[in-house]
């Protein structure tokens, strides 16, 4: 879900982290997408979808089982985590995927190669996601789309009003610009798109959301924030720079602790969603 460039995946693969990215399906994460891809699948059976930076998987294998007679191709930079990808996948019964370690700024496949070509939650993770985007228009046939789609942690709505939660999001937007990429990628879409080479004309864009109100999607998502905050790569960072001390990242340790255990807790987080016509 990253490169080897500055821009890399900075909250790293801790197993809280991954767990929070296995909540990731395709109807929860790329449901702007669905209809185009079974738009194909009506006029062509042997679709070929790339997902690119998967992570563990999910949202890959809930797209291959939307491809009866076709293929997808799932790729990530973390060989460990394109391990726990085919087991997820072996798990679910999905036999039309296959997994390969590729950067997103060289895939390893020719021109024309996909009909549909996706990607969540990753160009906000670069410092050139325009060149991601001309790399995954590239690979994508004349007639197919491109699908992406990505946070905005500036917009975060959350009940309790707990101040330590907001400063939570805001200390990892804080975090991903400073390691090279935006903490609001999913309003950056369209001048990330044009900055690519892709025609006003070919974009469509939407807004979508994530909620987290259910317990156990609460603790899911809080869980990941939480081992982030206690120690890692996020927190070594934060207190380094100067982004936040040891002192305000327990704070916001026990805020996330509150908001799970609130009854009356719920979080939603705005997602640009971006599609491209190729042409």
């Amino acid at each position: 879900m990253a490169t080897e460039h500055h821009g890399s995946y900075a909250p790293g693969y801790k197993p809280s982290h991954i767990a929070h990215h296995e909540w990731r399906t395709a109807e929860n994460s790329a449901a702007y997408l669905l209809p185009h891809i079974t738009k194909r699948v009506q006029e062509k059976a042997d679709i070929r979808l790339l997902d690119v930076g998967a992570g563990p998987g999910t949202i890959s294998a809930g797209f291959a089982k939307y491809l009866p007679n076709g293929r997808v191709v799932a790729t990530d930079i973390s060989d460990k985590v394109l391990d726990r990808a085919r087991e997820h996948a072996a798990a679910a019964g999905v036999h039309n995927i296959d997994f390969r370690n590729a950067s997103v700024y060289e895939l390893p496949f020719a021109d024309a190669s996909f009909d549909v070509v996706h990607a969540s939650q990753v160009l906000c993770h670069l410092d050139r996601p325009e060149q991601a985007l001309a790399e995954m228009v590239r690979v994508t046939k004349p007639g197919g789309v491109v699908g992406v789609r990505e946070s905005d942690l500036r917009t975060v709505a959350c009940w309790p009003d707990i101040k330590e939660v907001k400063d939570a999001f805001d200390l990892i937007a804080d975090a991903m610009e400073q390691n090279g990429g935006s903490g609001m990628g999913g309003r950056k879409l369209i001048p990330w798109a044009l900055a690519a080479g892709v025609p006003r004309d070919a974009i469509t864009m939407t807004y979508g959301t994530w909620c987290f109100s259910e317990p156990a999607d609460r603790k899911v998502w809080a869980s990941a924030m939480i081992a982030r905050f206690k120690g890692g790569e996020i927190r070594e960072r934060a207190v380094r720079t100067g982004l936040a001390s040891e002192e305000e990242m327990e704070a916001m340790v026990r805020g996330l602790e509150r908001w799970i255990d609130s009854e009356d807790a719920s979080m939603g987080l705005l997602h640009g969603e971006l599609l491209i016509n190729v042409t």
